[in-house]
């Protein structure tokens, strides 16, 4: 450059010292391109649907194509929870003489602390009266906690995709076709969760209020109260679900109402990391290329940009990835790249294993 100013960096380093970069590729290298050992698009593995071509065809979803990356599976789930509702069932049944409030049934009652408990909602209608009960309502509420937080979450979040998936084809069944569907629902998933997870607390909500007004007969403004001092696990106490039917619809209802709750939050606070994550790529994707992007794209030191490094830059813009991520993969495409050829081959695999 006829320039002498020293020119810094588009991007900053994050292990390098100043003026050295993290992907040094020798200039004896060849560009990165697809090899006949690549699979194309084309290929088997693609599959394809409709007799028409390019815009014609879309993939077809393989089974697990919307839920085979959700976490434990709903037996794993309904199989720990069982365990823990049942283990912490027997021990408040032993101790329930030293549990004082109102009872209604012993077995019903201990369930009911159980999930009271579980929940952190902690009415008090119910409270353990001796130090080892004390220490027992400890150990329960902080693996129900646990329990709440890393599998029954993935569960629910489990559920609300399938809720999403049944709502959009309710709604577009006459106006899209099924590929259509899937786009958009790939295009706006956070959006969508929360829209579902929504009218599902909406439905709680309402529920509740109901059930408390007509079974335990409270007012309409006390239902609403204990409603929302429920899911959000705030638990005053002064007004709670006192008779045996009411505990037994109790069980189920605190247990779905709350995580659905947490659910919604935590689907807000992925929305807005969705909406400023799509800002940004729609900045990146607008703004002018100058030299200075060039050079920093200029992975290999040959003052020619290809395909590859001016994708691997944009990514870097973005946030998507980073040097330190992209240093990894480049020492294993050295140890793989055995003639020094900038490219991979079957030969080349066959050399590497080999030595």
């Amino acid at each position: 450059m006829a320039s002498k100013e020293v020119i810094e960096p588009l991007l900053p380093t994050s292990s390098n010292t100043i003026g050295t970069r993290i992907l040094d590729i020798p200039r004896s290298k060849g560009r990165l391109r697809r090899t006949k050992s690549a699979p194309h698009a084309d290929s088997p593995h693609s599959e394809t649907t409709g007799t028409g071509t390019g815009a014609d065809t879309c993939p077809v979803p393989r089974s697990g194509f919307i839920f085979g990356n959700l976490g434990p599976s709903l037996r794993r789930v309904a199989l720990v929870l069982i365990l823990y509702m049942g283990i912490g069932t027997l021990c408040f049944y032993l101790v329930r003489y030293q549990i004082r409030g109102e009872k209604t049934n012993g077995i019903v009652d201990a369930i009911y602390f159980t999930i009271v408990t579980m929940t952190t909602v902690g009415y008090g209608d119910l409270v353990p009266n001796s130090p080892s009960t004390k220490l027992l309502a400890c150990a329960f509420v902080f693996s129900g906690m646990a329990l709440v937080g890393l599998i029954l979450s993935s569960a629910a979040d489990y559920l609300v995709e399938k809720q999403e998936i049944l709502l959009f084809k309710t709604l577009n069944a006459h106006q899209n076709g099924h590929c259509d569907m899937t786009k958009e629902i790939d295009t706006d998933k956070a959006r969508n969760k929360c829209i579902v997870v929504f009218l599902l607390l909406i439905l709680f909500i309402i529920s509740g209020t109901v059930f408390l007004v007509t079974i335990e007969k409270l007012g309409f403004i006390d239902a609403f109260y204990c409603v929302c001092s429920t899911i959000t696990t705030l638990g005053y106490g002064d007004k709670s679900f006192s008779t045996k039917s009411g505990r037994i619809f109790a069980i189920f209802w605190i247990l779905i109402s709350t995580i659905t709750l947490a659910q919604f939050f935590l689907y807000i606070a992925e929305l807005n990391t969705e909406r400023r994550q799509k800002s940004l790529v729609k900045w990146v994707l607008s703004k002018k290329v100058t030299n200075l992007d060039l050079e920093a794209a200029d992975l290999d030191n040959d003052r020619v940009v290809g395909a590859a490094e001016f994708v691997i830059h944009k990514l870097k813009e973005m946030g998507k990835i980073t040097e330190d991520d992209i240093a990894p993969v480049l020492k294993e495409f050295e140890k793989l790249d055995v003639d020094q050829s900038g490219t991979l081959s079957t030969s080349d695999l066959t050399l590497a294993q080999s030595s």
